[in-house]
């Protein structure tokens, strides 16, 4: 996959382009869909399959001190984009200057003159340009006007009956619920939270006999406090985990923590990258009396972990 981070990178249109756009903030298996109908739709008219998205997220640039948690960073977005198949990832610098393009700016200037768009699929409630402006509604009008063509794509619904739409937001709200179980048949995959191994406060191995590996968080989505069945991805290789998310309140420092415990493991990581899969949480967070007391309960924790991972390795 060829990844595009600057407009003024693409000197020559893209051959016959077919198009989706969005902040794929997870990339789950609705914005997938999208991938594989962009993909179909270029090798039917012999052209280029392009996504679009946005770096940072607009959101960041256009609301003062809102961040949102985001299900996936850039590096893995990237990532998991490139694994559906699709020939050109543009990662658009999102700025003011960039939001205060019209909607027949975005389309004539940026999709049609600098990419090349034949076609563009996109969701029935889509909006684009300045202010979004711009709709399904305009962009039809924008399609008879420059010759390409436009499919509105179906939602994709989850499985289970009742749960509507896949959708981010509804991900983002089940992963901050702690219920990291239910997103995998979303997402195709289990969430995951990515980031260097920082030095921690050298009690889980020396006083606890359970050594863990803590991770700094930058802009992801943390899942609830509690804790959660894992598996752990370093070096090439997957192991089993136990993570601890919270203040861990038996030693009242009020220090946030995201950490592992590796299961059969004994390898110094200190500033290597791991990445953490949360397969289920097991427990909330709880003040224990005794560091021995809370050695106890990690231990029966690592116990429920193991169940929990071999009942999921036969799923």
């Amino acid at each position: 996959m060829n990844v595009i981070t600057d407009l003024d990178e693409i000197t020559t249109p893209f051959r016959r382009a077919v198009i989706t756009i969005g902040n794929f903030d997870g990339v789950h298996l609705g914005h997938q869909a999208l991938f594989k109908e962009v993909i179909r739709k270029s090798k039917e008219i012999d052209g280029t399959s392009v996504a679009m998205t946005f770096e940072p997220h607009p959101m960041q640039v256009l609301k003062k001190n809102y961040q949102p948690p985001l299900i996936t960073l850039l590096e893995q977005k990237i990532e998991l984009i490139g694994l559906t198949g699709i020939d050109v990832l543009v990662c658009v610098p999102f700025t003011r200057q960039f939001a205060a393009l019209t909607p027949r700016e975005f389309v004539e200037d940026v999709l049609i003159r600098r990419i090349g768009m034949a076609a563009i699929i996109v969701g029935r409630d889509y909006s684009f340009g300045r202010h979004r402006e711009g709709n399904v509604r305009l962009l039809r009008t924008f399609a008879e006007i420059f010759d390409f063509e436009l499919v509105l794509a179906d939602w994709i619904q989850h499985a289970e009956a009742g749960t509507g739409r896949i959708s981010s937001t509804k991900i983002r709200e089940l992963v901050m619920d702690g219920m990291v179980d239910e997103v995998r048949p979303m997402l195709g995959r289990f969430y995951q939270i990515r980031g260097l191994v920082a030095s921690g406060r050298n009690r889980g191995g020396r006083l606890l006999g359970f050594p863990t590996a803590n991770l700094n968080l930058q802009d992801e989505l943390c899942p609830k406090n509690g804790v959660y069945a894992v598996t752990v991805e370093w070096n090439g290789q997957t192991y089993d985990g136990v993570a601890n998310i919270g203040w861990s309140p038996t030693f009242d420092d009020q220090v946030f923590t995201v950490e592992a415990h590796i299961l059969d493991f004994d390898e110094n990581i200190y500033g290597q990258q791991i990445r953490v899969n949360f397969i289920k949480r097991i427990r909330d967070e709880l003040k224990f009396s005794s560091v021995e007391e809370l050695a106890d309960q990690i231990q029966k924790d690592v116990i429920e972990t193991r169940h929990i991972l071999h009942q999921a390795n036969r799923s």
